[in-house]
């Protein structure tokens, strides 16, 4: 047996404590190698990235990165959660989303882990006069309800209300959110609504039904239209403020009116910013309180969506695995309540498989993978506290901003919010168009053999004001020209890859030609003659070195058999008889989309 010394074991005692200066010294050597000659700070921003925002995120950090103090649970400014307990005694609440009346799917639902219903009524959902079906053996003082109705909000509201009554539910067991949101109506419809109703719905739940909330700050409507995390959280911030002016001045306290608010945000695959988005969402509420004169009321009860926008319709398997990830964040970031979008959410109404496994993604990251076992366990991290600050600083500035230009309302009619999303979401879609942000089964590593997922159309949502984006709809256009072409002629659109040399002298820039065509619904042909593989395109793929010495050779021979134009997969040089060249960050949406012009592909 060993016996320890009486000071333990010190496993870095006879290692010298390093600098950050010489983990710099060691970049600046990784990096010459690469043929880049930085130094000091250089280094370190050389391996940088830059986020949407203004952000930037750094390879490395350290106890030098600080951050104002993150408080503690069920504290102001609720940074690590608006809830002492966080969701130690059970995990989030796992709300499950339905847009249609399907026999039986609420109770399997209730059955099989969900824990509250997010029912989408009226215009692009289930008729209102059919609540009392969709609840039909729900029992209403265990499963909170939560509504979206529109324009129809009232009429859902007074239904649900009165299914309480004929039930003879507790006023005081109801849980759950009548789902008023007439900004984030306008927001998706681009029509205003009358804010008065939903005020005295408002007081109404306040007076009889303490646990019932009237209201949603829903910032869905703004990370669809292409917003940022931080435009996403400012006009929730403005979105919540303008409701806190009504209610107040309707009559009931500011504690009584933030009481009423339930905040709605949507959880991405990018783990780390989600994580951070909820935690400043936190912060920035409780702020807004602090400035209200109301500190206590500043804990925002979130709801955490999947996002639609990263949802893919090509390769949907892989959505299970976005949301996943999304749910990760989400929970880790301190979500009270979860909903997974199905997998095949953007293809129309889920089934019951993709149902089961969106509900069974919490059920497995609460009860398997002990998720919920420790409140904010991301905080303390320098990355994370650092990212959460600045997001925040970045959130409130973009709030500000709003509020000078008075107000929520003021800015969605004028238009100025929908500039603010349309610019931001035209650079990410460079990047998306350059690959720089990867769709994995979409622009990277597409099937083009996948047998298309169909499901039974959705209902059209509300639509005329912002606009509906997603991650996959440039390559997505590209595909159904393809597909098109494919339905009338049998085959899809061709693309030769010629390689020269040895496996080890082309493999590299073959599987990246080949990637990359077949993102727009080109199938790459391999081996063989130019003449028999039913293409009209050619592309070369070989080394830099093979490329000096046959690239003009073997193009003059392409253009002898029948290529109308050649490729080059590389960087652009200065070779005879090449036409374009194709390589990592080039404009992918440009070169398939001029692909298929040529080839005749409408």
């Amino acid at each position: 047996m060993t016996v320890l010394p009486d000071d333990g074991l010190p496993l870095a005692a006879e290692f010298p404590d390093a600098t950050h200066e010489q983990w710099q010294h060691l970049v600046e050597g990784v990096l010459r190698k690469s043929g880049r000659e930085v130094s000091g700070a250089a280094a370190e921003d050389a391996l940088s990235t830059t986020l949407e925002d203004g952000l930037r995120t750094r390879p490395l950090y350290t106890a030098r990165d600080t951050a104002p103090d993150p408080g503690l649970p069920g504290f102001a400014p609720y940074v690590r959660g608006g809830r002492p307990e966080g969701a130690t005694a059970g995990g989030w609440d796992v709300r499950q989303r339905h847009a249609a009346l399907a026999e039986g799917a609420v109770l399997a639902d209730l059955e099989n882990g969900v824990t509250s219903l997010w029912l989408v009524l009226g215009e692009g959902g289930i008729p209102v006069a059919d609540l009392g079906r969709t609840l039909d053996g729900v029992h209403l003082d265990l499963a909170p309800v939560v509504l979206e109705a529109g324009r129809e909000t009232e009429a859902a509201a007074e239904a649900l209300l009165r299914r309480y009554e004929e039930t003879g539910t507790d006023p005081k067991a109801v849980r759950g959110n009548l789902g008023a949101d007439p900004l984030g109506h306008e927001a998706r419809t681009g029509t205003p609504l009358d804010f008065a109703p939903f005020a005295a719905l408002a007081a109404r739940c306040a007076g009889t039904h303490p646990g019932l909330r009237a209201l949603t700050v829903d910032a869905l409507p703004y990370h669809e239209a292409g917003g940022s995390a931080a435009q996403e959280l400012g006009a929730s911030l403005a979105t919540g403020v303008a409701y806190l002016r009504e209610l107040t001045q309707a009559g009931l306290g500011v504690e009584a009116a933030a009481g009423q608010l339930e905040f709605r945000y949507a959880a991405t695959a990018d783990q780390f910013l989600t994580i951070a988005k909820l935690r400043a969402a936190r912060r920035l509420w409780a702020r807004v309180a602090e400035v209200c004169g109301a500190p206590e009321a500043g804990a925002q009860a979130q709801h955490v969506v999947t996002s639609p926008v990263m949802m893919t319709r090509r390769d949907p398997w892989v959505n299970m695995l976005r949301t996943t990830v999304a749910t990760l964040a989400a929970g880790v970031g301190g979500a009270d309540s979860v909903t997974v979008l199905p997998f095949d959410h953007a293809l129309g109404l889920p089934d019951a498989f993709a149902r089961r496994i969106a509900r069974n993604t919490s059920t497995i990251l609460v009860e398997e993978s002990h998720l919920a076992r420790v409140i904010d366990p991301a905080g303390g991290s320098w990355y994370v506290e650092r990212l959460t600050d600045e997001l925040a600083e970045a959130a409130w500035s973009f709030f500000r901003t709003v509020e000078r230009d008075g107000g929520l309302a003021a800015v969605l009619r004028s238009g100025r919010l929908r500039t603010d999303l349309a610019t931001t979401w035209a650079e990410r879609s460079k990047r998306l168009a350059r690959r720089r942000e990867p769709i994995t089964g979409v622009s990277e590593f597409p099937l083009l053999s996948e047998k298309p997922v169909e499901r039974t159309p959705a209902p059209e949502p509300p639509s005329g004001g912002l606009p509906r984006v997603r991650r996959d709809e440039a390559y997505e256009e590209l595909r159904a020209r393809s597909d098109a072409h494919l339905a009338a002629t049998g085959a899809r659109p061709r693309i030769f890859l010629a390689t020269l040399g040895s496996p080890a002298a082309y493999t590299a820039r073959s599987t990246f030609a080949a990637n990359l065509f077949q993102a727009g619904g080109i199938e790459p042909v391999t081996g063989g003659r130019f003449e028999d593989s039913g293409a009209t395109e050619a592309v070369l793929c070989s080394s830099d070195a093979l490329y000096a010495e046959e690239a003009e050779r073997t193009a003059e021979s392409l253009r002898a058999a029948g290529a109308r134009h050649v490729f080059l997969a590389g960087r652009p040089g200065d070779h005879s008889g090449i036409d374009s060249y194709v390589f990592a960050g080039c404009d992918a949406i440009d070169v398939l989309s001029a692909t298929l012009d040529r080839m005749g592909v409408s």
